[in-house]
């Protein structure tokens, strides 16, 4: 098992392994309760979906971890699933059977495009620049998220947001989980942030800000309502609206998952040479989840930024996300103890998480114009658009205008232009 998981190559134990794949665990277990609500809402069964998303997601980060040997989990995608209901169902009207269907044909074209390394293609040919640039934008990211999330910053109709209050019973709480886990990670305890989220919840239960659990163990609800229905379906997809959502899919999660992958590896030490080792297998073990999925009754699957939080606690290899699809099969039979993971638990470890991984900032080259602007840009709009997939766009859009404007063409990659075409076509006409 060590040897498979290149264990001494990558200085890493089972120890180290087993702790960062729980931490992940319960850094993205959030996606178990929020993914049933957010795609009832279209009119799917929520407990079908909720054997969905667990069940895809054991297969996609198991995939990912035994393929690729990467320390990754992977589950439905935060804001796809958001965009799927309130955007094509509601919005637009579309049957989430439909919808479902869509969800479906995007990831069979991912597959082809991962078989065919098209994908891993595109993600080698960004510049090491906005690479490093992108890793820690998603670490500015992955911070508001945290920050959202505790209720330190809220929104605010003059200033858009501003700094939430602090007394608040369960902002606190985070806040104090926050200042814990500080204080053991520079103290050098290994496991900070996961011993941080522990004794946070017990503190939290502790004084009755968090609901102990009723029960242990439930039942795992039926697939039967959403199982399959994508084959009923398949001959609507050639319409225009249909093919719109499919495309919208397509951009969102390429560029969703290729920023987690960009940043889990640059932050896990694995990028060589600007590219990353094995980044086919994981490309593929990413699209075929997202078959899985959507044949099981879930919205479009993503590689979870969440990831960096094991990568903090020392994950490096796959056995990582072995562990972090167990905890999935486990969570399938006790669902009711999922309620102790709540959004201020895990807040302060997306806060720290997201100031590690920005970083990778340092490693950009800020001595030169031509990359500061697409850089800062692509940093500071994941954040402030709340999409990594937007953050990169700009990026590639500013990226290639700045060296044609210094007549240095030939040193951008021709995908480079092929790519901040589609973007700029994209923000233009979707």
């Amino acid at each position: 098992m060590e040897k498979f998981f290149q264990f001494k190559e990558r200085q890493t134990t089972y120890k180290k392994e087993m702790l960062a794949g729980i931490t992940t665990f319960l850094s993205m277990a959030y996606i178990l309760v929020v993914n049933p609500i957010i795609l009832s809402q279209s009119g799917m069964d929520q407990g079908a979906v909720f054997t969905a998303t667990a069940l895809s997601a054991i297969v996609g980060t198991l995939l990912i971890g035994i393929l690729a040997n990467f320390p990754i989990g992977i589950a439905p995608s935060m804001g796809l699933n958001s965009f799927f209901t309130f955007s094509v169902c509601i919005g637009m009207g579309i049957k989430w059977e439909v919808a479902l269907t869509g969800v479906f044909v995007a990831s069979i074209i991912f597959v082809i495009l991962s078989l065919f390394k098209i994908r891993e293609k595109i993600i080698n040919a960004i510049p090491q620049d906005l690479k490093f640039a992108i890793a820690g934008g998603i670490g500015f990211f992955v911070a508001f998220v945290g920050l959202k999330n505790a209720g330190i910053i809220v929104s605010n109709e003059a200033t858009f947001v501003s700094i939430g209050d602090l007394t608040s019973p369960l902002t606190a709480l985070a806040v104090i989980g926050f200042i814990i886990t500080v204080l053991m990670l520079v103290r050098g305890i290994h496991g900070a942030i996961f011993y941080g989220m522990v004794i946070t919840t017990i503190i939290g239960m502790s004084i009755g800000l968090i609901d102990i659990p009723s029960s242990i163990v439930g039942t795992i609800p039926s697939l039967e309502p959403t199982f399959g229905v994508v084959f009923s379906n398949l001959d609507r997809i050639l319409s225009p609206q249909l093919l719109a959502v499919i495309f919208t899919f397509l951009f969102v999660a390429f560029f969703d998952t290729a920023g987690a992958l960009i940043a889990v590896a640059s932050q896990a030490g694995l990028m060589k040479n600007n590219q990353i080792p094995n980044i086919g297998r994981a490309l593929l073990a990413d699209s075929t989840s997202g078959v899985v999925g959507a044949v099981l009754g879930t919205s479009t699957t993503a590689s979870f930024v969440e990831s960096s939080a094991g990568i903090a606690v020392g994950g490096r290899t796959g056995f990582t996300s072995v562990i972090i699809s167990t905890c999935f099969f486990i969570a399938l039979f006790f669902s009711p103890i999922l309620s102790v993971i709540t959004p201020e638990v895990t807040a302060p470890a997306l806060i720290i998480v997201g100031a590690l991984m920005a970083m990778e900032v340092s490693k950009v080259n800020w001595n030169k114009i031509e990359v500061v602007i697409p850089a800062f840009v692509t940093i500071i709009m994941m954040p402030l658009t709340y999409s990594v997939a937007t953050g990169i766009a700009l990026g590639f859009i500013l990226y290639p205008l700045a060296l044609l404007s210094q007549k240095r063409y030939r040193e951008i990659h021709p995908i480079m232009y092929v790519l901040a075409l589609l973007f700029a076509c994209y923000f233009i006409f979707v």
